[in-house]
C-alpha cells in the first residue's frame, strides 16, 4: 500500500463552480440523521402503538449505528469496484427505503428492519464522504468538513424538531417516514451533479486495502478516540426526550431540547474547524470540545432541571466540535487522497461500532432499575479519559505514526 500513488481529482462536480460541490455535500449530509433523531421524541407514542421495550427502542437507534461501523469497510470496497458515484447513489436509496418502510411498520421488528435497511445506506455515505472532500479540497479540507459535519447535525435538528410536529397531524408513521423525501432529492441532485463524471477517480484503481490500518497502533487510536466520544452522540439522540420527560416535561419541550442540542452541535461542527483553520495542532479545540461534553453530562446528572438548555448547549458544543475536529486529524494523518479516505472508512468503521454501545448500555441500565444518570456519569468518564488521548495527536507524530502505511 505504501507504494500507490496519488491520485487526484477536479475540485468541482459536473463542471460547476466548488460552491455547487460544496452544496451537494452539504445536501447529502443533511439526510444522515433525521431518520435517527426523529425517534426519540416519538418514543411515547411508538410505544403505546407497538409494544416497544426501553431495549428494543434503544436498539432502534444504536443498530444503525451498528451498521455504520460494519459496513462502512462493505461500501469503502464497494466503491473501488463500481465508483463512488453508484456507490452513494445506491445508498441513498436504501436510505429513501428504510424511511418509506415506516409507513407500514406495525411492530418492533419492522421498525427495527427500516432502521437497518436505512442505517446500511448511511453506512456507506459516511465511509465515502469525508474522502470525497479530501479529494474535491485538498486546500480547504477543515472547510469542507466543517460544512460536511454542520450539514449532517442539522439534519438531526431538522429531524427532532419536524417529527413531534408532523406526529401531532399525521400521526407518528408521517413523522418517521417523512424523510424520504429529502433523501429522493439528494439522490436526484447527486446522479445530476455527477452525471457523465467518475467524482472519485477510484473505480478501475487497484492495489489499496484497509489491511495495513489493522496492523497500525495510530489507526486503532483514532478509532477508540471517535466511537467512545461520539457514543455521548448516539445516547443522547436515543435518551434526552425521555429523560426530560420523566423529569416531567411536555413531548414537544423534551423534543425541543434535542433539538437544540442538534443545532448547537451544527454551528460548533462548522465553527471550530474554522476558528483552527490557521493551525495545523487542533488539540487545543479538541480539549476545549471535551470540556464542554464533559459539562453537560456533568449538568444532566447533577442538576437537570436547574438548566436544561444549558447541558443540552455544552453537550452539543462539545459534540459537534469534536465531530468535524476528530475527522480532520483522520485526514490529515496520511497525503495520500485515496489512503486518507480509506483511514477515514477504517476509523468509522470500528469507532460507530463502538458509538453503538451508547444508547443499548443507557437502554439497559433503564430496564434494569437504574437511573439516565448513570449513563451520564459513564459519558463524564469517557470524555475524561479522552482528553488524556487526545495530547498523543501533535501533528509531528503524524508521518511516524503512519510508518509503512
Amino acid at each position: 500500500m505504501a507504494e500507490s500513488r496519488v491520485v487526484t481529482a477536479p475540485a468541482t462536480l459536473a463542471g460547476e463552480l466548488p460552491l455547487a460541490a460544496l452544496l451537494l455535500l452539504a445536501l447529502v449530509a443533511l439526510n444522515l440523521r433525521p431518520f435517527i433523531t426523529s425517534v426519540g421524541p416519538l418514543l411515547e407514542p411508538l410505544r403505546a402503538a407497538t409494544g416497544l421495550s426501553f431495549r428494543a427502542a434503544a436498539v432502534m437507534t444504536a443498530l444503525p449505528f451498528l451498521l455504520m461501523g460494519l459496513l462502512a469497510f462493505v461500501g469503502a470496497q464497494l466503491a473501488q469496484r463500481i465508483g463512488e458515484r453508484r456507490t452513494v447513489a445506491l445508498a441513498l436509496l436504501l436510505l429513501a427505503a428504510g424511511c418509506a418502510s415506516r409507513l407500514w411498520a406495525t411492530d418492533a421488528a419492522s421498525l427495527i428492519a427500516g432502521a437497518g435497511v436505512a442505517g446500511a445506506g448511511v453506512a456507506a455515505i459516511q465511509a465515502l464522504m469525508p474522502g470525497v472532500a479530501k479529494r474535491l479540497f485538498p486546500q480547504r479540507v477543515g472547510l469542507a468538513m466543517g460544512i460536511y459535519s454542520a450539514a449532517l447535525v442539522g439534519g438531526g435538528a431538522l429531524g427532532a424538531t419536524a417529527s413531534p410536529w408532523l406526529e401531532h397531524y399525521g400521526g407518528w408513521r408521517l413523522g418517521l417516514a417523512v424523510w424520504l423525501l429529502p433523501a429522493l432529492l439528494g439522490l436526484g441532485l447527486w446522479l445530476q451533479q455527477t452525471a457523465g463524471r467518475q467524482l472519485a477517480a477510484m473505480q478501475g484503481e487497484g492495489g489499496l486495502s484497509m489491511r495495513p490500518f489493522f496492523r497500525n497502533r495510530r489507526a486503532w487510536q483514532l478509532a477508540l478516540y471517535f466511537g467512545l466520544t461520539n457514543s455521548g452522540y448516539s445516547s443522547l439522540v436515543a435518551w434526552l426526550p425521555s429523560f426530560y420527560r420523566e423529569q416531567g416535561q411536555a413531548a414537544q419541550a423534551a423534543a425541543n431540547l434535542l433539538a437544540w442540542m442538534a443545532l448547537l452541535q451544527a454551528a460548533a461542527a462548522f465553527a471550530l474547524p474554522f476558528l483552527s483553520r490557521h493551525r495545523h495542532d487542533r488539540r487545543a479545540m479538541l480539549w476545549l470540545a471535551l470540556a464542554c461534553q464533559a459539562a453537560g453530562f456533568a449538568g444532566l446528572a447533577l442538576q437537570p432541571q436547574l438548566a436544561p438548555w444549558l447541558w443540552a448547549a455544552l453537550a452539543g458544543v462539545g459534540l459537534g466540535g469534536f465531530f468535524s475536529l476528530s475527522l480532520i486529524v483522520v485526514l490529515e494523518h496520511l497525503s495520500d487522497v485515496r489512503q486518507a479516505g480509506l483511514l477515514a472508512a477504517f476509523v468509522q468503521g470500528c469507532g460507530f461500532l463502538i458509538t453503538a454501545a451508547g444508547p443499548w448500555l443507557l437502554g439497559w441500565f433503564r430496564d434494569r432499575g437504574g437511573s439516565f444518570a448513570t449513563g451520564w456519569w459513564w459519558h463524564c468518564a469517557i470524555v475524561l479519559a479522552m482528553a488524556l488521548l487526545t495530547a498523543r495527536f501533535a501533528p509531528t507524530s503524524y508521518r511516524h505514526s503512519m510508518r509503512g502505511i
